[in-house]
C-alpha cells in the first residue's frame, strides 16, 4: 500500500482508502453486517488502515460496523474520517431530501451544523465507532442556515478536547474552504471525482493544489458504473439509489461503457480489473491524494487495495487520460 500525508498534518493515510457508505446499507438496497465487517479487515490486512464512515450513512450502521471491525486492531495503525452536519433526527438546518432508513420508514434528512449540533454528533460518532478520538472530522455537506464560523468554532474546541485529531470539509467549494480557514486550518476536501465526473478539476482542486489542502476522491467508480459490470437492462435492487440518477439510465451506462471498452485492452495486458485500473489512475491525477473505494464484501475488498499493485508508465497514464479526455 501506498500512504500519504494529508495536507500539511502529520496524519497519513492509505491511498486506497475504504468508503463505508455501502457497508451501512443506507441508499444501497441493505447490508449483510458481517460482510461488511469482513471486507473492512480484509483491507486492512492488504494495508488499507483509512476508513472513511459517516452517521448519516444508514443512520449510525455504518459507524457502528466500522467500530466493530477495527475492535482488537491497534488503533494508533488505523485512521478513521467520519462526518457531520447531516441530520435525520431533527429538522433543523437546511432540508436536503426524504428518504428511507434502513427498515424502509419514511425519514427526511436535513443539513445541520449548528454548534450545539456539532458537539452532540461527535459525541454520538465516538460511542458508536468505540473510540475516544477521530483522526479526520470533515463536514458532510454546506449548511447554508449556520455561519461557518459558528461550525468550525465548534470544532476547534473538539480539536481542544482531543476529540479530533485534524479538520477536512465535503463538497466545498474554493470560496467555502477560504472562509472556513479564517476559524480553522483544513488538511483535505473531500469531493466527487471520477473519470466520468471531473467538474471539480475547474476550479475545486486547483484551489486545493495552491493551497496544500489534499482531495479525497469519493465515488470514483462512480458507484459502480466504471467496473464494467453495469449495462442497459441492469436490474438494481429494491432501495438502491442508483436506478434513478442520471449516470444509470442507458444512453449513458452506454457511453460509459464505450470508454471502458477503449481502455480494457490495457486493464487486460497489465492483468488487472477495469475497477483497478480506474482506481490507479484516479490516485495518479493532479491533486488527488486518495481514492475512496467501497465494497460490500471481503472479494470486493481485496479488489480494491490490489489497485496499489498496478504500476503505470507515463505514456500508458497519457493513454487513459486521453481516452478521458475525449469522454
Amino acid at each position: 500500500m501506498e500512504y500519504r500525508k494529508l495536507g500539511n498534518s502529520e496524519l497519513s493515510v492509505s491511498a486506497i482508502t475504504f468508503g463505508a457508505w455501502a457497508a451501512g446499507g443506507w441508499m444501497w438496497g441493505s447490508t449483510d453486517r458481517n460482510d461488511a465487517i469482513e471486507a473492512i479487515r480484509a483491507s486492512y490486512d492488504l494495508g488499507v488502515t483509512s476508513i472513511d464512515t459517516a452517521p448519516i450513512y444508514g443512520q449510525g450502521t455504518s459507524e457502528e460496523i466500522v467500530g466493530e471491525a477495527i475492535r482488537g486492531l491497534p488503533r494508533d495503525k488505523v485512521q478513521l474520517l467520519t462526518k457531520f452536519g447531516m441530520r435525520w433526527d431533527s429538522d433543523q438546518g437546511d432540508f436536503a431530501f426524504h428518504s428511507k432508513n434502513n427498515d424502509g420508514e419514511a425519514i427526511e434528512i436535513y443539513k445541520y451544523a449548528g454548534k450545539d449540533s456539532v458537539i452532540y454528533e461527535c459525541e454520538q460518532s465516538l460511542k458508536r465507532l468505540g473510540t475516544d478520538y477521530i483522526d479526520l472530522y470533515q463536514i458532510h455537506w454546506p449548511d447554508v442556515t449556520t455561519p461557518i464560523d459558528e461550525t468550525f468554532e465548534a470544532v476547534s474546541r473538539l480539536v481542544e478536547q482531543g476529540k479530533v485529531r485534524y479538520v477536512g470539509v465535503c463538497n466545498y467549494n474554493a470560496a467555502q474552504m477560504a472562509e472556513a480557514e479564517r476559524t480553522i486550518p483544513l488538511v483535505s476536501n473531500q469531493i466527487p471525482f471520477s473519470m466520468v465526473n471531473r467538474a471539480v478539476e475547474d476550479e475545486t482542486v486547483p484551489y486545493c493544489i495552491q493551497h496544500g489542502k489534499s482531495v479525497l476522491a469519493y465515488s470514483p467508480l462512480e458507484r459502480g458504473l466504471l467496473t464494467g459490470k453495469i449495462h442497459a437492462g441492469y436490474i438494481f435492487q429494491e432501495g438502491d439509489h442508483r436506478a434513478n440518477l442520471p449516470h444509470f439510465q442507458p444512453d449513458f451506462i452506454e457511453k460509459a461503457n464505450i470508454l471502458l471498452e477503449r481502455i480494457k485492452p490495457l486493464a487486460d495486458d497489465k492483468k488487472v480489473s477495469l475497477s483497478q485500473l480506474v482506481l490507479r489512475w484516479t490516485i495518479e491525477r493532479a491533486g488527488i491524494t486518495v481514492a475512496l473505494a467501497g465494497a460490500r464484501n471481503a472479494d470486493q475488498a481485496i479488489q480494491n487495495a490490489k489497485s496499489i499493485e498496478l504500476k503505470l508508465s507515463a505514456d500508458e497514464l497519457e493513454f487513459v487520460s486521453a481516452v478521458v479526455d475525449a469522454f
